[in-house]
């Protein structure tokens, strides 16, 4: 599991190792310069560095001046009026080229970018800590437009600009060279390798929030990570969005840090293969098809009959005991001839999901008598309905999240996108615009958590899920293939299945729900990653990919 840390838990953590005279920066400086070879560029390749004035310059200065004794065509820029003495000797002894930036306006850059947490240490000769020195001055300059230009045709950028002792956005001639670079190729979403420079950050993408209440955001310009290499842990603006679709690939190097999250403080938690694993249930052989858990599905109607087929391929794929579908006539028999083992009609079940494929009201659309079904069994399912067998888990998505009466119980699982979040927050007195959960995801999360009790699943290409007590995942495991009608669906009858295998638990404990849920969307997420790799998906393809990837993930390979 990746677990987070405040800068606050960081700075605690490095304090004795520095004290120790332990070579952090070296440390973090050869792992920097060993990403650039691991992420595929060999000796000539052209290094351009961005610096700043904190230790993340200084790291990517050493990395730098490692990368340049290596054969590397190596060149820094200096966005800051000082820079970290021995990296920026280190740099130059190993015959990397070094030059200040020159602004739009052709001044020197006379702004002091912030210092980064970490106290900079003089590891190459053992010494005390030292301050930044005044020698940028004192160097070549470069024009605006030059530095721009090269800096957007190289192979790799390294960016040391700003580390996790700053705040806010990139200002001056920072901000207006990420912007100039990001110019040459636009965001570089869509553009394959090779046609833009792999940018690796030093511990965070600069200009990102890191933590409190703003973590995740964006504020100013940010040149979009392929690598994000944090130190000690993963700080929680890394791994929530909008942030998160600007750090790439996230690798922790620990350094050694013995980091202890402080109680009261944003954690956010990354499951990993290992943790879905455990909270899968494989069968043993006392277990039958009711022991291993019976899903009821309520999902599509006559006009959206695709929604039942994918959510019911989904619970069956991912190790359903057995699949109970209510519907209409003619979705039943579209879903028993799609798949004949599922049973129609009603019965017994261990956890149920209701609403892929259902209209709301607003759209007009007939709900062939699927809202009934989704109220009656949410009442069962909430344990409100007398006499059907006690409470069980529910999975509540699109159509359904209309009929939620607050408060929920944390065993249901509400699986908006952001309009749908927008649109139940509104609809419960919080007026909210698409736009203001798209832009913090995280407050308009905990707020419907809150709101309604139930645990929440915001999907995205980060997905978050929130829970009771401050819990929060954040998963980004699925390629941007994934963005494709369906795949909620499929998302909805997976969580269901594994809700279900674990039924009596999940009521029982109110974080559970929240946990299985972060494992159902990183195994959606591998599903899809796996079942064709680089390249478009369907969520029919997932749904069928869903028996594999779990297979692999139980073996632990």
């Amino acid at each position: 599991m990746l677990r987070s840390a405040t800068v606050a838990d960081i700075r605690a953590a490095e304090e004795p190792l520095l004290a120790a005279g332990v070579p952090l920066m070296q440390q973090a400086a050869t792992a920097v310069a060993g990403a650039v070879r691991a992420d595929g560029f060999d000796p000539p390749a052209s290094v351009v560095l961005l610096i700043g004035a904190g230790n993340n310059g200084g790291d990517a200065l050493w990395a730098g001046s490692f990368l340049a004794a290596e054969g590397y065509q190596v060149t820094a820029y200096l966005l800051a009026e000082s820079v970290h003495p021995e990296g920026l000797a280190a740099l130059q002894n190993a015959g990397g080229q070094v030059y200040r930036v020159l602004s739009v306006s052709g001044a020197a850059s006379g702004e002091r970018t912030p210092i980064s947490s970490r106290a900079i240490s003089a590891e190459a000769d053992g010494g005390s800590p030292s301050p930044p020195n005044a020698a940028a001055p004192n160097l070549p300059t470069i024009p605006f437009a030059v530095a721009s230009a090269q800096a957007a045709h190289a192979n790799v950028i390294i960016d040391g600009i700003l580390g996790i002792g700053a705040s806010g956005a990139l200002r001056g001639v920072a901000s207006d060279l990420v912007a100039a670079i990001k110019g040459f190729w636009g965001d570089g979403a869509s553009l394959a390798r090779g046609s833009k420079p792999w940018v690796i950050a030093v511990d965070c993408p600069s200009g990102v929030v890191l933590d409190g209440e703003n973590a995740g955001q964006v504020p100013g310009q940010v040149l979009p990570a392929d690598h994000t290499i944090t130190f000690g842990a993963p700080k929680p603006g890394l791994e929530l969005p909008p942030a998160s679709h600007v750090v790439g690939k996230l690798s922790v190097l620990k350094l050694g840090m013995d980091v202890t999250n402080q109680p009261g403080e944003l954690q956010v938690d990354r499951l990993l293969a290992s943790d879905a694993a455990k909270l899968l249930r494989a069968p043993g052989p006392a277990d039958h098809k009711y022991s291993r858990g019976v899903v009821g599905v309520v999902a599509g109607t006559g006009r959206y009959p695709g929604a039942a087929v994918l959510s019911s391929a989904a619970a069956l794929q991912s190790g359903a005991g057995m699949v109970r579908y209510l519907g209409p006539a003619p979705v039943t028999q579209m879903v028993l001839t799609a798949h004949p083992e599922i049973v129609a009609g009603g019965g017994q079940v261990q956890a149920w999901v209701l609403g892929p494929g259902v209209p709301t009201t607003i759209s007009g659309d007939p709900d062939d008598g699927q809202i009934d079904r989704i109220r009656a069994s949410l009442s069962q399912a909430t344990g409100a309905l007398p006499g059907a067998g006690g409470a069980v888990p529910a999975v509540v998505d699109a159509g359904a999240l209309q009929t939620i009466q607050k408060p929920l119980p944390p065993w249901v699982v509400i699986t908006p996108h952001a309009g749908e979040l927008a649109t139940l927050l509104s609809a419960h007195g919080v007026p909210t615009k698409r736009s203001e959960v798209e832009a913090n995801p995280l407050a308009a999360a905990r707020k419907a958590q809150k709101m309604t009790g139930a645990t929440v699943v915001l999907k995205g290409s980060t997905t978050l899920i929130v829970g009771p007590d401050g819990i929060v995942y954040s998963q980004a495991d699925a390629p941007y293939w994934l963005a494709t009608a369906g795949a909620g669906d499929v998302l909805s009858g997976l969580i269901g299945t594994m809700l279900a295998a674990r039924s009596a638990e999940v009521v029982a404990d109110p974080k559970l729900a929240a946990q299985i849920a972060a494992a159902a969307v990183y195994l959606h997420g591998q599903a899809a990653s796996e079942v064709n790799p680089g390249g478009p998906v369907t969520a029919s393809a997932v749904a069928q990919q869903l028996p594999l990837t779990i297979a692999r993930v139980l073996s632990g390979s």
